[in-house]
């Protein structure tokens, strides 16, 4: 005879209260939010004059960015070929989906800087920031079609990945979960900047780990390359998010917070080890679920919360890349594109960056 376990039983009675104490609170937050209060956020009439800088720290995030510039042109794809046909059929299709995955979420993520925070957001470094990033997502939109399109032959499965919000089950729900961050329109700022910094730090961790995986093996040295220039832009834009709720006056409570980074995690583990496991690839799903844990508990931290999976870091070769707000990854170079003049520059304001030059 089955019997159950008492903590569980006391678990599944409570729930109804949790939920009834959450809605509550999350009530509370948005009634109570009073956006003329929130630097960030109230009108600001020299918004259109960069000097004087006054957050020296989001300026600095900004110069940053501005240094860390590429371009589709300067990564060579004429060697991926000969490894894309070596790849199994299942390592062909892990690859290809994942790609179109990429290829959608930066133009959702540029959706919501125009529709949404570079409209709410009156501090000019912080538009400034939001700016680049938008022409930064571009790329790396273009480099992932470039490279659908450089691997895939068949007219009807480019169609397929290219639109995989539509054709694709496993993209459409991560898509789905982003989207209606942007359309909501009872969501704080706060909340909605905890939204998006899930979608670059978490739902991109897992898949940007899969692909470093490749780099591990020796193979696709474009892909992989790309993919590390990448995955530096998207985790300054996490650390981004996370300095602009460091200046927000009205946080959102911390159950808020963490209920958006579990359901991100939830998406994302579901993502990668069920709709599109890493099996394929030679990898885990197990430890790619830990891991998803792991980055999502770095940036809880960063939101100034308590972890909540405690998980530890399965995959060593992440290290460099572990989406944290002080990541050691995004303080190095990578391939050289780290623009010196850039990054030396000292103004009457700040020493602008420090950067290393350590290999990855």
């Amino acid at each position: 005879m089955m019997t159950m376990n008492k903590e569980n039983v006391m678990d599944n009675s409570q729930q109804p209260q949790k939920t009834k104490h959450f809605l509550e609170s999350v009530a509370d937050y948005r009634t109570n939010f009073d956006a003329t209060i929130e630097p960030l956020l109230k009108d600001n009439p020299k918004r259109f004059v960069i000097f004087p800088i006054i957050y020296d720290d989001i300026w600095a995030m900004y110069k940053k960015q501005e240094a860390s510039f590429w371009n589709v042109e300067e990564v060579n794809l004429k060697n991926d070929l000969d490894d894309w046909i070596r790849l199994t059929d299942e390592e062909r299709h892990f690859v290809s989906h994942v790609l179109a995955f990429f290829a959608a979420s930066d133009g959702i993520v540029n959706e919501n800087l125009v529709e949404r925070f570079s409209q709410e957001v009156q501090v000019t470094e912080a538009r400034c920031f939001y700016g680049f990033q938008i022409m930064m997502e571009n790329i790396h939109s273009e480099m992932y079609s470039l490279l659908i399109d450089t691997y895939i032959q068949d007219p009807k499965e480019k169609d397929f990945l290219f639109n995989a919000i539509e054709t694709m089950p496993c993209v459409k729900k991560k898509a789905d979960w982003a989207l209606k961050w942007i359309s909501d329109s009872k969501a704080t700022f706060g909340e909605r900047l905890v939204a998006f910094a899930a979608v670059e730090g978490i739902f991109f961790s897992g898949s940007f780990a899969a692909l470093f995986w490749l780099k591990k093996r020796g193979l696709m040295p474009g892909l992989t390359f790309s993919n590390e220039l990448i995955s530096r832009d998207e985790g300054l834009h996490t650390d981004f998010a996370c300095l602009l709720f460091k200046h927000l006056v009205q946080k959102p409570p911390q159950d808020i917070i963490t209920h958006i980074i579990r359901e991100a995690v939830t998406i994302e583990q579901d993502f990668l080890t069920n709709a599109l496991p890493v099996r394929m690839v030679g990898m885990n799903c197990e430890k790619m679920a830990v891991y998803i844990e792991f980055v999502a508990d770095r940036l809880l931290v960063e939101l100034g919360c308590p972890t909540v999976f405690r998980s530890s870091n399965p995959f060593p070769f992440m290290e460099l890349i572990s989406q944290q707000g002080k990541t050691n990854f995004f303080e190095k170079r990578v391939g050289d594109y780290q623009k010196a003049s850039v990054a030396v520059t000292e103004t009457p304001h700040l020493s602008t960056m420090d950067i290393t030059d350590k290999d990855f």
